[in-house]
């Protein structure tokens, strides 16, 4: 088992009943969906003790690649989860070792302790959910997972209809007709290859 998921328990375990923490854990334990890493989600959702998860971007920390998130506990929180996505945020630079690092600039770091406190939702960057919203996502923690798919609809006439149909079918007569001669030819090619 991997050592954080140990001490996570640990901490759950620890926390008086105004007790508060916040664990640096890898992304993938926010949205495996099986095995012990959800069996804790689960658990801190049924004990009611998340104030919410922030997804931070890759390389934040200049000696892994691994990308992690923040998981914030609080006892006393039996309400709204905040989850914030800030996997987009930051700029990447290379330290003196020339290895790859994600910075965030002050602002960016404020934008996410300001809309964490005041659990604010911002399209694409957080929601903020219920544990029945949780439970109903199998436990997923990410944000992703929460935030409303937007669908744009144009309109359009029967004409540029007809002419977008006409080009697909156009384009993909193009794929399918280079398909045959790339087959043709990799059939030539394998009977010329010979084993000596």
């Amino acid at each position: 088992m991997a050592i954080y998921l140990l001490f996570i328990q640990h901490i759950m375990h620890s926390l008086t009943s105004k007790g508060k923490a916040a664990i640096v854990v890898p992304t993938g334990f926010i949205t495996a969906q099986s095995g012990i890493d959800k069996k804790i989600r689960k658990k801190l959702v049924e004990s009611k003790m998340l104030a919410g998860v922030v997804s931070m971007p890759s390389n934040i920390f200049a000696t892994t690649g691994t990308n992690v998130s923040i998981l914030f506990l609080d006892k006393t929180n039996t309400k709204d989860v905040v989850l914030v996505d800030a996997s987009n945020l930051g700029s990447k630079v290379k330290d003196s070792n020339g290895n790859q690092k994600t910075l965030l600039s002050e602002k960016e770091e404020q934008r996410i302790i300001d809309v964490f406190n005041a659990k604010e939702v911002q399209d694409d960057f957080s929601v903020v959910v219920s544990y029945e919203d949780i439970e109903a996502k199998n436990y997923s923690l990410s944000a992703g997972q929460y935030f409303e798919i937007k669908i744009e609809y144009i309109d359009i006439t029967a004409e540029e209809f007809n002419a977008k149909i006409k080009g697909f079918e156009s384009k993909l007569g193009a794929l399918f007709s280079e398909s045959k001669k790339l087959e043709k030819e990799i059939q030539s090619n394998l009977k010329e290859l010979n084993y000596e």
